[in-house]
């Protein structure tokens, strides 16, 4: 049975439901290590005072403020476990709202939520509530030494906690000027073929359709010269921008190639194939075949 990182109660209103917090993320990173090239002799890392070569102990090291470039203000570290939040076991719901109402930028990192010994019934009773209201939990609680602002979800069985970001972590694109005031509108027939387009790639989501494929390379890269084989690379070429006066050009022939996919599908059925209820675009296609 997975192993809880954190354990407390849901708490709105009068109603406590402990629940125990599970990880809903499993990384696939693959870990490299730093070695010197000619030997192979492992890199290690160290903490040493700046213009000096001498290594400085763990506990010497407090944490600083850096009001100007090289001027610093010292916080030590009862200062800063005085202002750690109060280490409490409750999810905090303070409201509940829809889901279309929380931009997925605030978003950040997704745990599950199960019942602990003896909630079974009140967590149930939560998730089938939650569920049938299609309404997301806005709470608060601390996990290690710092208080998250969450969203609570269900599908009817299962609750979810996903951490978000608070407003001010947040930087509105307005800030940025990453848009120009007198961005150039495109016409009319152009917005309506972009659309078309959309359209015709459109289909329902399916998470297995899309991988990793930078992992699976490297992996087979490891592979391939771990049995001592020549790497050759590749030289990548940056794709280049649509010009203005190529867009109608290149809608019309994504919209070709699109439909085209779409045409063969019927061929499908002389093969004796169940038929796909979902309409598969040309990169859900590349991406299960790639799967392959």
């Amino acid at each position: 049975m997975a192993r809880a990182i954190w354990s407390g109660s849901i708490s709105f209103g009068l109603l406590n439901v402990p629940v125990r917090m599970y990880s809903a993320v499993a990384r696939r990173n693959i870990a490299l290590r730093e070695i010197r090239e000619s030997d192979s002799a492992r890199i290690k890392h160290r903490r040493f005072a700046e213009g000096t070569d001498e290594e400085v102990p763990y506990d010497e090291i407090i944490k600083a403020y850096e009001l100007t470039p090289g001027q610093y203000v010292p916080l030590s570290k009862e200062e800063m476990e005085a202002l750690a939040p109060e280490k409490t076991r409750a999810i905090d719901v303070s409201d509940f709202v829809d889901l279309d109402e929380i931009d997925p930028m605030y978003f950040d990192s997704p745990y599950y939520l199960g019942p602990a010994d003896g909630a079974e019934k009140a967590y149930a009773l939560l998730a089938r509530a939650m569920g049938a209201s299609g309404k997301v939990a806005i709470a608060r609680f601390v996990l290690r030494n710092k208080e998250h602002l969450a969203a609570i979800r269900s599908n009817g069985e299962v609750l979810t906690l996903t951490t978000m970001r608070f407003a001010d972590e947040v930087v509105p694109a307005k800030e940025l000027e990453i848009v120009p005031e007198k961005a150039q509108k495109p016409a009319k027939r152009e917005q309506e073929m972009a659309e078309q387009l959309i359209d015709s790639l459109s289909t329902e989501f399916d998470p297995d359709a899309y991988r990793d494929e930078y992992r699976e390379q490297l992996l087979k890269l490891i592979e391939r010269k771990a049995e001592g084989k020549e790497i050759v690379a590749a030289e990548a070429e940056a794709p280049k921008a649509t010009k203005a006066p190529d867009l109608m050009a290149a809608l019309e022939e994504s919209i070709a190639a699109a439909q085209g996919g779409k045409a063969q599908k019927p061929a499908k059925k002389t093969r004796k194939k169940a038929p796909s209820k979902a309409k598969k675009s040309p990169a859900k296609k590349r991406a299960k075949a790639k799967s392959k």
